[in-house]
């Protein structure tokens, strides 16, 4: 039996990355799942990354090219990714990532099972962590694989059944937002830890903060406006997996404690911005140490 994909690639002025990512999906080793085409949407992009799709398109005829006029928020440009897909799975990935060479046989063969509804894999950061921002970011998706092993929770990259037109557009953490859909509907999320996705994260304090105070802010707003709530909300989880950390890291007890306190300030921020600023910031402001994963 053989699953066909669609799969969505999101881009704002990705020129350092672009390339690498289109190479990587073209290259993906597949057996009974199949890339039906590769959708491009470049929202506003002002750099060489429209340019860069167009070439790449033509001898790549999968891939096609939507482009946006101006940034409307990733999760409109998913939309957009959605009414012109042309298969029921569909598969959606940050133009500023790059999947191992199996990630996508895993993600989208999971579907096999009719019961799963969405799928993601395991994001593996390239920053150094010779300094505590870099450790920061390495810890933060451990704690997120930690988390997922737990209860599945998807991010930088997600595969899932087209069981809906659209998602709210007002959404600033659309992976969140695609999960609660698949669990209304009454169906299952898949983590697969061997579905390695290379991203980058923040390499400077400013844009740490910028990033994780976004996300605390989307995750409050999906709860109130959804009633759903991610498990990295879930406080007696995050204990349990802090525990964890602590018993296989010993030695890095001070830089977790460092980590954890800058998290906590970083969700004070999305809270205040949430709550007292009533900020919802689905068009968000670019990290730029992000960029260029290269891996």
């Amino acid at each position: 039996m053989s699953i066909t994909c669609s799969i969505g690639v999101f881009a704002h002025n990705e020129e350092a990355n672009i390339l690498h990512l289109l190479k990587a999906l073209s290259a993906q080793k597949l057996h009974e799942v199949c890339i039906q085409e590769i959708i491009v949407v470049s929202s506003a992009s002002t750099d060489a990354t429209d340019d860069l799709v167009r070439e790449f398109a033509l001898e790549n005829p999968m891939v096609k090219l939507y482009t946006q006029a101006r940034r409307e928020g990733k999760s409109s440009a998913i939309n957009l990714f959605m009414a012109e897909a042309s298969s029921d799975i569909l598969v959606v990935i940050s133009g500023d990532v790059i999947p191992a060479e199996n990630t996508i046989q895993l993600m989208v063969s999971a579907f096999l099972d009719p019961k799963v509804g969405a799928s993601g894999g395991r994001p593996m950061p390239v920053n150094s962590q010779q300094n505590l921002i870099g450790y920061a970011v390495h810890l933060l998706w451990r704690l997120h694989h930690r988390m997922a092993m737990i209860s599945p929770k998807l991010g930088e990259m997600i595969a899932y059944r087209k069981v809906m037109e659209c998602i709210p557009k007002e959404s600033a953490v659309d992976e969140a937002s695609i999960e609660a859909i698949i669990r209304q509907k009454g169906l299952e999320l898949k983590y697969i830890p061997g579905a390695i996705i290379h991203n980058k994260g923040p390499e400077n304090l400013p844009d740490f903060i910028k990033q994780r105070r976004r996300i605390q802010n989307g995750h409050l707003w999906l709860t109130k406006r959804h009633n759903y709530q991610v498990v990295s909300q879930d406080k007696g989880t995050l204990l349990l997996i802090l525990k964890q950390e602590i018993k296989e890291r010993p030695g890095e007890l001070i830089k977790l404690s460092l980590v954890v306190a800058l998290e906590v300030y970083c969700r004070m921020l999305g809270s205040w911005d949430f709550y007292i600023r009533g900020k919802n910031p689905f068009v968000w402001e670019i990290s730029r140490s992000t960029k260029a994963v290269k891996s």
